[in-house]
Parts: structure tokens; C-alpha cells; sequence
């Protein structure tokens, strides 16, 4: 899991880093602006960075972190699917759009391990 977890958490960072460049929060109406995209991802990215630390160390709570940064992941890459079919004219540059794929891939692959660590468990458990 540390690896599909790492690929997701990359690419979810490198999404953050070109959404920049395309003025996501204006897209989002988020309030306060880029200061306000700013204090998401402040968050969001420090949830991610102490989600992996979880993945690594193999804490109880690695697999609660991994399914929010598997759900981030399939969650851009459907928002983003959703303002293209609404006719947004962001993130259609060869590289946004396979960072966006890059977000929905690994985090399949990471809801893979997810689901494998989890019964796993459950056999250790029974």
C-alpha cells in the first residue's frame, strides 16, 4: 500500500500544483479566493502527508487514510470530468488531463491494496 498511496498523494499534489496555475478557485467560487484555495490546501495536503506517514508505519488508522486519499483521487478526476462535459475550457493540456487520469488510476490502485489489507485483517481477526 506505501507505494499506491505515494503515487496518489503525488499526483493529487501535482493536480494542486496546476489547478494553481488554472485559478481553480474561481471555478469553485471558493470564498476568499486564492487565499481560501490556499487554506484548502493547506489541509488537504496535510492530511495526506500524515495519512502516508500512517501507511508506513502500518498504524490502525493507515487504511482510514488511505481511503481518503483513494477518495480524493477518483473524486478529481470525476469533478474535473464533470466541469469538461460542462464546457470549462481548464485543464485541457495534455499534461492537466494526465495528471488527472494519473489521480484516478492510482487511486484504484491504492482502493486494490486498500481492499486486500482490509481482508487481511479480517482473516487475522477471525
Amino acid at each position: 500500500m506505501p507505494r499506491s498511496y505515494f503515487w496518489t498523494m503525488l499526483c493529487l499534489i501535482l493536480h494542486q500544483i496546476d489547478a494553481a496555475y488554472w485559478k481553480e478557485w474561481e471555478m469553485f467560487h471558493v470564498p476568499g479566493g486564492v487565499q481560501g484555495f490556499l487554506v484548502f490546501n493547506l489541509a488537504a495536503i496535510a492530511v495526506v502527508l500524515a495519512g502516508y506517514r500512517h501507511v508506513l508505519l502500518g498504524t490502525e488508522r493507515a487504511p482510514l487514510y488511505a481511503g481518503v486519499c483513494a477518495a480524493l483521487g477518483v473524486g478529481t478526476c470525476l469533478i474535473h470530468a464533470g466541469f469538461a462535459l460542462a464546457g470549462q475550457e481548464q485543464f485541457h493540456l495534455p499534461l492537466s488531463i494526465a495528471i488527472i487520469v494519473l489521480c484516478l488510476a492510482s487511486a484504484l490502485w491504492l482502493l486494490c491494496d486498500l481492499r486486500r489489507i482490509r481482508g487481511r485483517l479480517a482473516r487475522q481477526a477471525a
